[in-house]
């Protein structure tokens, strides 16, 4: 089975690199990363991406605009969006299911379990 390649998109630097190495040597998938939505967007456009990870506040593009100019694009459309953010009230998670949003992992995460959370939102098979 090919290793699935996640997009972690997020504008803190640190959080992007936690991220990457608990996806990489925990979920054992490849895991690129953007510090902007605009990065992002290209990286998505670009690459064959199975699922992105992305901040909801980001400055410039934020989390909402990219996830819009990826909706607006058939090559980028089903790509599944999982949002990684600080800020979720029960009303936002109906707002983003309505809106086609994988799932939403809450800031701050377990780094521990963030790959099983990534693999049971994308219902994806996860080897312990």
């Amino acid at each position: 089975m090919m290793a699935k390649k996640v997009l972690i998109v997020d504008d803190e630097e640190r959080l992007r690199e936690l991220v990457q190495a608990c996806l990489e040597d925990l979920g054992g998938w490849t895991a690129l990363t953007a510090g902007s939505g605009q990065e992002g967007l290209q990286i998505a456009q670009t690459e064959a991406i199975d699922a992105i990870l992305l901040d909801v506040s980001m400055p410039g593009m934020d989390g909402f605009a990219l996830y819009d100019r990826l909706q607006a694009n058939p090559a980028t459309r089903s790509i599944p969006v999982i949002l990684l953010t600080a800020k979720v009230l029960a009303s936002d998670r109906a707002r983003f299911a309505q809106m086609g949003i994988a799932g939403v992992i809450s800031k701050p995460f377990d780094p521990i379990t963030i790959s099983e959370e990534v693999a049971e939102i994308l219902d994806w098979k996860f080897e312990y």
